[in-house]
């Protein structure tokens, strides 16, 4: 399935989205998990401020 998000921003207006990959720990276990956003190229660092805030 992530082939075919990534196929798909690779072409026409996709390629003013970037996919942001962020590792966010959980408080309760201390596991680590990913996150997955796909944001315009004018907000990804927004979105990593925001996913660091977390």
């Amino acid at each position: 399935m992530a082939k075919k998000v990534v196929a798909t921003l690779k072409t026409g207006k996709g390629k003013e989205y970037s996919k942001v990959i962020t590792m966010v720990k959980s408080p309760k276990t201390g596991a680590y998990s990913f996150k997955e956003l796909i944001v315009h190229n004018d907000h990804v660092k927004d979105a990593i401020d925001e996913a660091k805030a977390q």
